[in-house]
């Protein structure tokens, strides 16, 4: 393999690298065209940060509880000298101030979500001449020089997309689709999943409407379109899809097959009124994979520079109270708690005994 040494930290590989030798494959799945990265081995117990940016929803809190969760089992304890959880808020120059911070304090590795994508570099580089390990995950970096954990949100919409296809029998007239916050490069690449599979369907129309990832938001503009497009044949939501089954049932909307979130809520209405389709999310849980990942650099071992993890996801089908759903939680309640392929799901008992403040 043809490396170059980027700093004490790590070294990364070319992407002509084949995968098959990276550290637990099964779990972190290379992006395609990725490279891949190796850890420089490093003695623990290790110190680690997880520098958070805004705190104030519901998907936010349930990362920062996964993170507090996956620090709490044992077997992660015994690698950890100190874990430290701050939120700073949709300020770029914060978030980095905060993780300077933590370069400075002789902290092994830095978890993140970032505010700004394309503000880290000049910390990345400070990071790597320290020996520190950055792993940002959800929103991601544009570089190259880290590793990143992310689902791979062109395939969360073409899922939806093409389950509601299959379930019509791959026709249909018109479908209603509900998208996230105009700008966001994750509310464009779900999209261009969706329409990756919808453009290919003969003579269909498609409705877009703009929910904001909210439910609220989401049950406003579905009973606006339902009031001036009549009905659909299907509908594809990225997030917030409760606000979506409500107004399709206050308007006495027929039941039709849906490709919706994760949230406790929505698989509790799927199941209750027998919606056919899919549940996929992008979990929250995904914030203790990165620490899975950081840890494993620390330990030496070589990953995927972008890794896809795999999606959590449900039939309606398979729903099942109390296994991939649960009544008796809030409706806010995020059932994306974990990933079979890497760690344990998190129970709920787990994550709700954990607190969202800074640690």
């Amino acid at each position: 393999m043809n490396k170059f040494l980027l700093g004490t930290a790590v070294a990364a590989v070319t992407a002509t690298s084949g995968f098959a030798d990276t550290y637990r494959p099964e779990c972190f799945v290379p992006a395609p065209g990725t490279s891949t990265i190796r850890g420089e081995a490093k003695d623990g117990p290790y110190k680690i940060a997880f520098v958070n940016g805004f705190a104030g929803n519901d998907w936010r809190i349930a990362a920062i509880q996964a993170s507090k969760a996956w620090a709490a089992r044992p077997e992660n304890a015994a690698n950890i000298e100190e874990f430290t959880v701050v939120s700073v808020g949709n300020d770029s120059a914060a978030q980095i101030a905060a993780i300077d911070n933590f370069i400075a304090a002789g902290y092994d590795a830095i978890t993140f979500i970032a505010v700004n994508p394309s503000a880290f570099e000049p910390v990345i580089r400070r990071a790597d001449r320290a020996g520190t390990v950055l792993v940002p995950f959800d929103n991601v970096l544009d570089t190259d020089k880290v590793v990143q954990i992310n689902e791979s949100q062109l395939e969360l919409g073409r899922l939806k997309a093409q389950t509601v296809m299959d379930e019509l029998g791959g026709n249909a007239s018109k479908i209603l689709m509900v998208n996230g916050l105009p700008g966001n490069a994750t509310d464009r690449d779900r999209r261009l999943g969706m329409m990756s599979v919808l453009e290919k369907v003969d003579g269909l129309e498609i409705v877009e409407v703009v929910g904001n990832w909210d439910t609220g938001t989401s049950q406003k503009v579905v009973a606006d379109a339902l009031a001036t497009h009549g009905e659909f044949d299907a509908v594809v939501s990225q997030h917030g899809a409760a606000g979506t089954i409500n107004a399709m049932q206050a308007a006495g909307h027929p039941i039709v097959p849906m490709g919706v979130d994760g949230e406790n809520g929505v698989r509790i209405l799927m199941d209750e009124l027998d919606i056919p389709g899919i549940s996929a999310s992008q979990a929250p849980a995904m914030s203790a994979i990165a620490l899975e990942a950081a840890v494993a650099l620390l330990q030496g071992n070589e990953l995927p520079q972008t890794v896809f993890l795999p999606i959590p996801q449900v039939m309606a089908s398979d729903l099942e109270a109390g296994v991939n759903y649960f009544p008796d939680l809030p409706k806010s309640f995020n059932t994306g708690t974990g990933f079979p392929d890497c760690i344990a799901p998190f129970t709920p008992e787990e994550l709700i005994g954990q607190s969202a403040d800074d640690t």
